[in-house]
This record gives structure tokens, sequence and C-alpha cells, in this order.
């Protein structure tokens, strides 16, 4: 397996694949039903945000102990949202295929 050099944040692919995951969130919450803008949209749109940023954040402080601790927040705000997108699937506001692709991908 040949690695490449990472030089930024920008370079993880964990960063990558998180930040795909917010356009997803971002892009979903326009099709759930307008009444829940104020309360569950939002707050999954600050966790999937809170994923790549922390990552960013963490990588960019340097040092494994701080890259270590924002790697730990960015995996609670991925559960916070994981739980989030269970309650919509629960309420009936996604389809479960969709569901289960969105989970499965990330």
């Amino acid at each position: 397996m040949i690695q490449q050099k990472v030089n930024s944040y920008k370079d993880l692919i964990v960063w990558q694949k998180s930040l795909e995951l917010s356009v997803i969130i971002y892009r979903l919450a326009k099709t759930l039903p307008h009444d829940e803008s104020t309360n569950l949209i939002s707050q999954m749109k600050r966790s999937s945000v809170s994923i790549s940023s922390n990552i960013a954040e963490g990588y960019s402080r340097g040092g494994k102990n701080y890259y270590r601790q924002f790697m730990k927040t960015a995996f609670a705000s991925a559960a916070e949202l994981e739980s989030q997108l269970e309650l919509i699937k629960k309420l009936g506001f996604i389809k479960i295929l969709n569901y289960i692709k969105l989970v499965s991908n990330y």
C-alpha cells in the first residue's frame, strides 16, 4: 500500500468524508418537514459540521494529544448525528433505504 504524505488536514480521507457527509446532511435537511427546521434540522447540521471542524482543529493544533482529543470529539459528534438520523427514520421523515445507504457509507 502506498501512503501519501499528509501536509494538511485536507489530505485526510476522514476529513474529506466528513465534509461530504455535511453536504448530504444539508441536502437532506431541505427535504424534512419545515416545522423541524428550528430544532432537529439545526442540531443535525451542527453535529455534521462539528465532525470535520474537530478533525481540522485537532490536526492543526499539532501534537498527538490534541489530535487524539479532537478526534474523540469528532467521533462523539458522529454518534450524535447517527442518533439524530435514527430519530428522523423512526419519525418517518426518511425512507429506510435512504437511511441505510446514508449510514453505511459513513
